[in-house]
């Protein structure tokens, strides 16, 4: 069975395109040793009447459920989304890795 990981990036003013290409090489050397990387380049956009942020943070917290391992880009301290989803990683025991 493979180990799953998923990625948590800032992502506050990136375009899709943008915040694909900053992870392409992570995804490369994690696939690479072995590791199944979760998609969170979430393509479903929020309803109208949604806060965009909280709803793809919602969807994020969903992959950390799925996760074996969650790998934090440089910045993500500075992310406000990030750095709650490091704190859940961490009171749920998740596996952590820091860029």
């Amino acid at each position: 069975m493979s180990i799953k990981v998923m990625i948590s990036q800032p992502m506050r003013g990136k375009t899709i395109d943008r915040v694909k290409k900053e992870r392409a090489e992570i995804v490369k050397k994690l696939q690479e040793c072995g590791y199944t990387v979760l998609d969170t380049v979430f393509g479903n956009p929020a309803q109208p009447d949604d806060n965009e942020a909280i709803y793809n943070l919602a969807e994020s917290i969903k992959y950390i459920a799925k996760s074996d391992i969650v790998y934090f880009m440089k910045g993500w301290e500075y992310s406000r989304g990030c750095k709650i989803e490091h704190e859940v990683s961490v009171q749920y025991g998740k596996e952590i890795i820091y860029e």
